[in-house]
This record gives structure tokens, C-alpha cells and sequence, in this order.
């Protein structure tokens, strides 16, 4: 059975009550608050991000049909403007004035009919501008909203840090000077046993895993030396007798 002075198996709960202490800090850094904020705020962004692509190739569709429906208009125009600069000259034949004239109503009826076609895009341009900028407004105060989270969420970091750094200089600190045998034990039994190493001898109980040790194990641990290392029988940890347990074993 290993052996550690009496003092330094005390002085191993304040290491094991620190080293508990930075579980639960890690626990607490990855469960901020602002961390599930920032999932479901990601989600809603991916969400819109369909819809604001959508918006915007709407638009810029939209855009090149005006400009080809404006281009349309311009060309029936500078056709009519010729025509009629002709037939004003007076340079014409008159069959070709007749022919002109046909040709005019022609095109205006034409120049009409391509304003509408014009008219129609321009409106259903600015529908989908309205609604894009919508979009795009409802986007902006996401990302927004994501900035002020990703501020909370840096700073709740930065305090769990600064806790875990004093935290490991108290460790540090209170490590110092233990049994070298005792502290390797410790660290074995932490890794294999979900971080808890050590526990006190609760009367009975065992605060480790909470099991009430059996009387055989019980009369195996009071008849041992006070330095000897003791184990939980059920659970494999440290048992550190505390002043009080010893008292009642001695009684």
C-alpha cells in the first residue's frame, strides 16, 4: 500500500477542490449564453442569405431587361426622329412621304407599345428594390445583433480565463511540496476517473462516488496507518480521512 504523510493527503482535497473548479470553468466557457445565441442568430442569417441572393439576382435581372426594354424605346425613337427629319426637309418623293408617314404611325404604335413593356419593368424593378432593401435591412441588424453577441461572448471568455489562470496559480502553489507518489496517483486516478482523483471519507460514505463502503472495508481503513494512501473499494479514488474520521476510528 502507498504511503504519504497524513498533512499532504489533506492538502491534496485543496487540489482536488481546484482542480474541480477548473472543470467547472471549462463546462461554463463552452456553455456562454452568447454561444447558443450566436448558433441560432448563424442560423437565421443562413437562413436569410437564401433570400437576399435571391433578391439581389432579382434585381439585377430586372435591371439588364430595363436597360435592354430602354434601349428598345431609344432605338424606335431615333428611327422616327429620322423619318420625320426627312419628311420635314422636305427632300422625299411623295410616294416615299406616304411610305414615311405609314412608317411613323408604324413606330409610334410600336414606341407604345415598348414604353408599357418599359413601364411594367420599371415597376416590378422597385417592387423587388423594396423588398430587397428589406432584406437587406433584416440582414444588417442580424449581423448586428451576431457583432454585440460575439462582444459578450469574448468577454465571458476573457473572465473564464482570467479565473483559470489564477486558478492555476493557486494550483500550482498548493501542489507544492506534495508526496510526488500521492500526486501522481492523484493525476492517474483524475484522468480515468472523470477528473475526481480524491474525495473525503464521509463517515461511511465515500464522497467520491457516494457509495457507503461496506464494514469490511471500513474496518480496513481505521486499522490503517496514518499515512497509509487508502482507496475507495468501490470507486477506486483516494480516500483522504479527514480529522473527524479519524477522531470517530479511534473511538
Amino acid at each position: 500500500m502507498a504511503t504519504a504523510p497524513p498533512e499532504d493527503q489533506r492538502r491534496l482535497l485543496e487540489v482536488q477542490a481546484l482542480d474541480t473548479r477548473a472543470q467547472q470553468l471549462a463546462h461554463t466557457r463552452k456553455s456562454l449564453p452568447a454561444l447558443t445565441q450566436l448558433t441560432e442568430l448563424d442560423g437565421r442569417i443562413a437562413d436569410l442569405r437564401a433570400s437576399l441572393v435571391e433578391s439581389r439576382t432579382r434585381v439585377a435581372d430586372l435591371k439588364r431587361e430595363l436597360t435592354k426594354a430602354e434601349s428598345d424605346v431609344e432605338q424606335v425613337r431615333n428611327r422616327a426622329a429620322r423619318d420625320q427629319q426627312r419628311l420635314d426637309t422636305g427632300s422625299v418623293s411623295a410616294k416615299d412621304a406616304v411610305a414615311l408617314t405609314d412608317e411613323l404611325r408604324s413606330l409610334a404604335a410600336r414606341q407604345a407599345a415598348l414604353e408599357e413593356v418599359e413601364l411594367d419593368v420599371m415597376e416590378r424593378l422597385d417592387a423587388h428594390e423594396d423588398a430587397l432593401a428589406k432584406v437587406e435591412a433584416a440582414n444588417d441588424e442580424l449581423v448586428a445583433e451576431k457583432t454585440k453577441v460575439e462582444g459578450e461572448r469574448d468577454a465571458g471568455w476573457a473572465d473564464v480565463d482570467a479565473q483559470v489562470a489564477a486558478l492555476a496559480a493557486s494550483r500550482a502553489t498548493a501542489v507544492e511540496g506534495l508526496d510526488a507518489g500521492l500526486v501522481a496517483l492523484y493525476e492517474k486516478l483524475r484522468a480515468q476517473l472523470g477528473g475526481t482523483g480524491a474525495a473525503v471519507l464521509n463517515g461511511n460514505r465515500c464522497d467520491g462516488c457516494r457509495m457507503d463502503l461496506p464494514p469490511v472495508d471500513l474496518d480496513k481503513i481505521r486499522s490503517a496507518a496514518p499515512d497509509a494512501v487508502v482507496r475507495c473499494e468501490e470507486c477506486g479514488r483516494i480516500l483522504v480521512r479527514v480529522a473527524s474520521t479519524t477522531g470517530a476510528a479511534a473511538g
